[in-house]
């Protein structure tokens, strides 16, 4: 099976079992996000793969999200600088995860602002406060750097070709 194929079918079923999981009802009472999961699987891919794709999905995204909590929590104690508390608190932030990217396993800046994106799509979504955000938000991209990982796995395996079974191998010449 060519490597294109095997990851659409890992990819394919595996969002199934994504996506079903986030129905269930704890899933939903924890108010964890299926969107947040697969934009942590896809930075997986976007990372390199592997266990690095892993953890810039997961180190990543939740240090971003941490820097998106802390910088909606900000916003609301700067009212002295009126409409632009929210520009300057999010500026401060993205500088803030840029300047952190020299630390190895936060190097993919990118992955630093999904994870930032996600905690103000789910504090602007469900109306829940930045620190009651945090913890779905984290379960969410944890859970899509193992699908992404996962799925990486199941392609492999998938393209595998048995050497015993191949042609010529393993014959005289």
């Amino acid at each position: 099976m060519s490597k294109l194929v095997a990851l659409a079918l890992s990819v394919g079923v595996l969002a199934v079992v994504d996506v079903w999981l986030f129905q269930l009802a704890p899933m939903v009472a924890l108010k964890t996000q299926v969107w947040m999961s697969f934009i942590s699987w896809g930075v997986h891919f976007m990372a390199g793969g592997k266990t690095t794709g892993a953890k810039a999905a997961a180190l990543g995204m939740t240090f971003g999200a941490l820097v998106g909590m802390v910088c909606a929590l900000a916003i609301g104690q700067m009212t002295f600088l009126g409409s632009l508390a929210a520009p300057v608190a999010v500026g401060v932030g993205a500088a803030v995860i840029v300047l952190v990217s020299k630390v190895p396993v936060l190097a993919a800046i990118p992955a630093g602002f999904y994870g930032f994106a996600c905690i103000f799509g789910l504090v602007g979504l469900s109306a829940l406060a930045p620190t009651a955000a945090i913890g779905p938000t984290v379960v969410s991209i944890v859970i899509g750097a193992v699908f992404g990982y996962v799925s990486e796995i199941v392609t492999d395996v998938l393209t595998k070709k048995d050497i015993a079974l191949e042609p010529g191998v393993g014959s005289p010449a």
